[in-house]
């Protein structure tokens, strides 16, 4: 509630409030404050709003940030008007809340840029636009600065789909890492033991087939990862499919960050956008690979003749769209699990503190995941015929 006084030097100089009643709300007897004044300036005082100013000793651009004092005349405890004398009611409050939330959210703001010693000119824009909207929270800014302080992480920010994901899950490179370097050892491993002692002669179709499956392993981890929302908003003549997917999240099972939220729909059109998506990488990586391989046995029959006849290619179209199918609803719903329950809603909040113990887990339970993948692959391949 806003209370405006002024001074009056042409008559006694004295600062006047009205002193409420509480038995009678009708009618209020005012007491005079006397105040010696040693000037003649005239004052005026208005405490509609406020100006919370900070200047960083290392950055001189000045942070400006209004605070609002809430309505003028509506008040929402009851005491009565504020100009006009008329009382709030209960919407005005939720005004209020959500006012003096943006205020907090505000003021933390300036405290941070002071701390860093930076101002939102050092932000890339669409991050700046989200933390001054209050669409994600101040404590992502932080994780932004502190992640800048790596050169490397510095560049890798620069892009948009690591700055969003790194600033959700800080351990998504080590995440990344880890899946690819799980999947080019057991699929190394898978090779061996289906070559045996022609692991070395074929060495080219080994390559061929840990490619693929290297790129195969960095879109498992890339499309369900959670991210914090830095997408700029979609052009008005937009579609309502686009729209509505644009809304989703990355993960359906990810936590929603204070000024997002997201409904049960939005939450399995996460799971339908990343199977359409996962189904086009594993359709395409399949066609790639198989269709490489299909090409090296026949360049090896050609040139050398010992090669075994009963070397046969494999089925491009069937064993691709299958290979599709497979990631699109197995491996789909199992990374989004793995993301977005297991290591964000449980191991997260646990071992926040403890990020060595924290990696170790995550590297434990991701490489469990891709072992029970490889036995789901083995048993549905079987099941479609294909091998």
């Amino acid at each position: 509630m806003a209370i405006s006084s002024a001074f009056n030097p042409s008559t006694n100089r004295s600062l006047s409030f009205p002193k409420f009643n509480h038995n009678r709300s009708s009618s209020f007897s005012t007491q005079s404050i006397l105040l010696r004044r040693t000037t003649t300036t005239t004052t005026s005082l208005t405490s509609n709003f406020s100006l919370l100013k900070f200047q960083s000793n290392r950055d001189k651009s000045r942070v400006i940030v209004r605070l609002s004092g809430g309505g003028g005349g509506n008040g929402s405890n009851n005491n009565g008007g504020g100009n006009n004398g008329n009382g709030g009611g209960g919407g005005e409050r939720d005004d209020d809340e959500g006012e003096g939330e943006k205020n907090k959210n505000n003021a933390e703001l300036v405290l941070l840029l002071a701390e860093f010693g930076k101002s939102l000119k050092n932000v890339p824009k669409d991050l700046a636009e989200a933390v001054k909207s209050g669409k994600i929270p101040v404590s992502i800014l932080r994780r932004f600065f502190e992640l800048e302080k790596s050169p490397f992480y510095k560049w890798l920010l620069q892009f948009g789909g690591f700055r969003e994901r790194l600033l959700a899950d800080d351990l998504f490179l080590a995440k990344l890492s880890m899946e690819c370097g799980v999947g080019i050892f057991t699929k190394t491993a898978a090779e061996y033991d289906r070559r045996k002692d022609n692991f070395m002669k074929e060495l080219d179709f080994v390559i061929a087939d840990v490619v693929m499956a290297i790129v195969a392993d960095f879109m498992l981890v890339w499309l369900p990862a959670p991210t914090v929302s830095l997408r700029s908003p979609l052009a008005l003549n937009a579609g309502p499919i686009a729209k509505f997917f644009s809304n989703c999240p990355d993960n359906a099972f990810q936590i929603a960050l204070g000024g997002t939220s997201y409904s049960f729909v939005q939450r399995l059109g996460a799971i339908a956008r990343n199977a359409a998506k996962l189904f086009a990488v594993g359709t395409s990586a399949s066609l790639v690979g198989t269709g490489v391989t299909n090409a090296l046995i026949k360049a090896r029959k050609t040139v050398d003749k010992s090669v075994a006849d009963d070397v046969e290619e494999l089925p491009i179209v069937s064993t691709s769209v299958a290979y599709g199918v497979y990631m699109a609803v197995s491996s789909n719903l199992r990374y989004q699990l793995l993301a977005g329950v297991i290591e964000q809603r449980i191991l997260e909040p646990l071992l926040h503190q403890h990020k060595v113990i924290l990696s170790a887990l995550c590297f434990a339970v991701r490489t469990g995941n891709t072992y029970l993948g490889s036995l789901l692959w083995v048993d549905y391949a079987r099941l479609v015929g294909i091998q």
